[in-house]
């Protein structure tokens, strides 16, 4: 229910931030000025009483976001990937988020994996480990088949989950009503639009066979990608609540001491994990939208090894076209032509001036292009970001939530790994190929194609369609004019045409 009773709800999250002392912190982290910090603090501190206490064993953030639920998990793990933004003390501090939060019971596991199964823990697997790893959603078990001896990992939802997840999200939806009601400004970038999205995507990860599904497809896509891998589904042992993958060994990809002491270049791991991304989201239109430190490892031959499959997008191939545009104009220089992609794709209304729009994209690629990645404020930058989106009335675009908010957190990422690394010249060699593959004549010609193959399906209906037409044109309702039935037959046969060039063309092809 997306009552009024959400306002004790969203006055607990406010006093559980003050109470825990990550208030203070996370006011520190974003340099908030001292008129915010007064206002945040008048507003909370009578409450204050009626936040949760939280694990006192932990930093004040974490030990706030783990208290209020998943929901708020899941905006943390997405700031631990941004040092540049929260600062290197509070991102490591949050990193603990990603799959190292407290786990439940040995004895709730066994239960909800024979309650998925059918069968008991002992009868599959010879041995079933305490958890290896504990997220906000799920836990992680390490077990060796009871008939192969083999090594997989063994994935279960936490008990109640999905009724705390529901908790969380009716607040926020709750929260983005009173945005839309008390600040009409904020309507261009669709709170309401941004939480339903949210839910959808978390929603797909209460679900453990979508994320099998999903595996599978990542991994086929992948198959071919040098220096990554995807471990394999065991679907017999798999259902709604329990997901089984073969294990592999590595470490994880934000502990950068241990990687150094393996002998792995880093460097080429930052640069090779964005590459990544980029190939996923442009060349398949199919990406991992959760690729975060926890859920990525790196294996003893130098593998970036990927796990956690519940969070996946899809973009058609009309906005990868419109992305990659975008991201090779910014590596190019060519803001005229970035804005002007803005502008075909409805991305800025229509009555915005281009040409102004071109300046304040330069504004924003001038000062990041060419820097290695430390000389570069996100924070600064987001913050400009958000102010050109403002002054040119751009609206916030739901299907590319979960690209851009990737693309953050994929960045973020490969920050950790090399902190000098500059974006533009790892993303250039993956762009400029999509690039030649899906913009130019070469393209044209597949495009043309696959029109031909769609026209095609409709030939055996012409018959039809030319007999009509002649009906029609011999018994004309008596409104209509000669000229009418005479386009109508002309139209006819130029349909005709264009269907049988279309079977030429595609027999070309």
């Amino acid at each position: 229910m997306r009552g009024p009773h959400n306002i004790i709800r969203l006055i607990r999250t406010g006093a559980t931030f003050e109470r825990t002392g990550a208030m203070g912190v996370i006011l520190d982290a974003f340099d908030a000025g001292p008129l915010l910090r007064i206002t945040f603090r008048a507003v909370v501190w009578p409450f204050k009483w009626l936040g949760y206490k939280g694990d006192t064993t932990m930093p004040p953030a974490p030990r706030a976001l783990t208290a209020l639920g998943p929901a708020y998990i899941k905006f943390g793990q997405v700031l631990s990937t941004r040092p540049d933004v929260v600062g290197d003390e509070l991102a490591a501090q949050l990193r603990v988020l990603q799959d190292k939060l407290p786990p439940f019971s040995m004895e709730e596991a066994r239960q909800s994996l024979q309650a998925e199964l059918g069968v008991t823990v002992d009868s599959l697997f010879a041995s079933f480990s305490e958890p290896v790893a504990a997220a906000s959603l799920a836990q992680v078990h390490k077990a060796h088949l009871a008939d192969t001896g083999e090594p997989v990992a063994v994935k279960i939802l936490r008990p109640g989950i999905e009724k705390a997840f529901r908790k969380d999200i009716d607040a926020f939806y709750f929260a983005a009503r009173a945005i839309e009601v008390l600040s009409p400004a904020s309507r261009r970038l669709r709170p309401m639009d941004v939480i339903t999205h949210f839910e959808g995507v978390v929603m797909g990860e209460l679900d453990l066979r979508l994320e099998s599904s999903a595996a599978a497809e990542f991994a086929a896509n992948t198959a071919e990608d040098a220096g990554f891998a995807v471990p394999q589904v065991r679907w017999h042992l798999s259902g709604r609540r329990v997901m089984t993958l073969d294990w592999v060994e590595g470490i994880g990809i934000g502990d950068n001491e241990l990687l150094d002491q393996a002998g792995h270049d880093r460097r080429a791991l930052s640069a090779r994990v964005l590459q990544l991304f980029l190939n996923q989201a442009l060349r398949d239109g199919y990406f991992h939208g959760d690729m975060h430190q926890g859920n990525l490892k790196v294996g003893a031959n130098g593998d970036i090894v990927a796990y956690d499959f519940g969070i996946m997008g899809r973009i058609d191939e009309y906005t990868r076209r419109v992305y990659a545009e975008i991201l090779f104009g910014f590596i190019r220089k060519d803001y005229q032509r970035v804005a002007e992609v803005h502008f075909e794709a409805g991305y800025v209304p229509a009555d915005r001036d281009v040409e102004e729009f071109a300046r304040a994209l330069r504004a924003v690629g001038e000062p990041i292009f060419g820097m290695d990645a430390s000389r570069i404020s996100m924070a600064r930058l987001l913050a400009y970001l958000f102010e050109v989106t403002e002054r040119f009335g751009m609206e916030t675009r739901t299907e590319l939530i979960l690209l851009q908010r990737t693309m953050v957190v994929v960045e973020g990422v490969a920050r950790s790994l090399d902190p000098h690394m500059n974006i533009w010249e790892s993303a250039k060699p993956i762009v400029e190929n999509y690039i030649k593959e899906s913009i130019g004549p070469k393209a044209l010609l597949r495009d043309l194609g696959r029109t031909a193959m769609i026209l095609t399906r409709f030939g055996p209906h012409l018959p039809r369609l030319a007999e009509d037409a002649l009906i029609r044109l011999n018994n004309p309702a008596p409104e209509q004019k000669p000229r009418t039935k005479l386009a109508g037959l002309f139209w006819m046969f130029v349909g005709g045409a264009i269907v049988g060039g279309a079977v030429w063309i595609s027999s070309l092809l």
